[in-house]
């Protein structure tokens, strides 16, 4: 299966940032993607740099966002990941993945579970966690364990979706890092966000399909210099071995093969779901053991 990652900057406006996403899913598809994925929040600025709430205004456009790209999906006849802000109710919001047919029908969504907390991150002042679960979304290219971006440091969450039958796992991302921070603590960051994803992959025998953003987005508010987004988008095999990888400062459409008969080869191999010992992991339902 060819999958189409699509890693790019914002514009100065939704409208302008929507038109070059379509643009570059185009490209995409004219490489053969069959499934697209996009990063995290991907039609406009990352607004959770600070705390706004005339920001909330900005999920008035669900419903419309989400007949708009299943659109899209359908004048593409792709398999699309996209990532929204969802207006529930008054005062209830969302970070919500919905995930469109090639016929241009809702496949399914995903609320983020795991909500940061962070100098410019403030998401728990806009997203209220995700109450769906870890349901892998079936579609016609194949069952998407689809998480985002924080879920990402979570081994429990990619083991649940392994567990339900996912056949890959998907990370819409908005991850970056100040310009201010050490270079050596940037690298760490970075490797260790690589690397725990690298893990999801290796633990579940599954490909992992991580999606980020690019560019530096200014904090309009000043308490911060800004995110600078570090990109590195990438596709990990089942035994955790890179197949594709973006740069950290470069728009690219990558279109990355998966062999998803190569998850059964590993897990063959590599039998970790058959030895777990489920019977001694009641501890970990707990916050803390004392």
């Amino acid at each position: 299966m060819k999958v189409g990652l699509i890693q790019h900057a914002i514009e100065n406006s939704k409208q302008a940032t929507i038109e070059k996403t379509i643009s570059l899913i185009k490209n995409a598809k004219t490489k053969g993607a069959e499934l697209i994925v996009l990063q995290e929040l991907h039609q406009d600025r990352y607004f959770c740099i600070n705390e706004d709430v005339d920001f909330f205004d900005l999920a008035n456009d669900w419903e419309s966002d989400v007949a708009f790209w299943g659109n899209v999906a359908k004048e593409n006849a792709i398999v699309l990941v996209t990532s929204l802000f969802e207006k529930r109710s008054h005062g209830l919001y969302h970070n919500t993945a919905v995930v469109f047919e090639k016929d241009g029908s809702v496949a399914g969504k995903y609320r983020k579970m795991h909500i940061p907390d962070d100098p410019g991150f403030y998401e728990k002042f806009y997203f209220t966690p995700g109450d769906l679960g870890y349901e892998p979304i079936q579609t016609s290219v194949g069952k998407l364990g689809l998480l985002v971006c924080w879920d990402q440091w979570y081994p429990e969450a990619a083991r649940l979706m392994a567990l339900k039958g996912a056949d890959m796992l998907i990370y819409p991302t908005a991850i970056g890092w100040f310009d201010e921070d050490e270079a050596e603590e940037k690298e760490r960051q970075r490797d260790a966000w690589e690397t725990i994803q690298r893990g999801h992959a290796i633990a579940n025998g599954l490909p992992v399909i991580s999606v980020n953003r690019i560019g530096k987005e200014l904090d309009d508010k000043k308490q911060l210099d800004g995110i600078r987004f570090w990109g590195n988008s990438f596709v990990a095999g089942p035994q955790g071995e890179i197949i594709a990888k973006a740069s950290n400062e470069k728009e690219e459409v990558m279109v990355v093969d998966i062999d998803l008969k190569r998850c059964e080869h590993v897990r063959r191999i590599w039998p970790f779901l058959r030895d777990r010992r489920i019977e001694t992991y009641g501890d970990l339902t707990k916050r803390f053991i004392d």
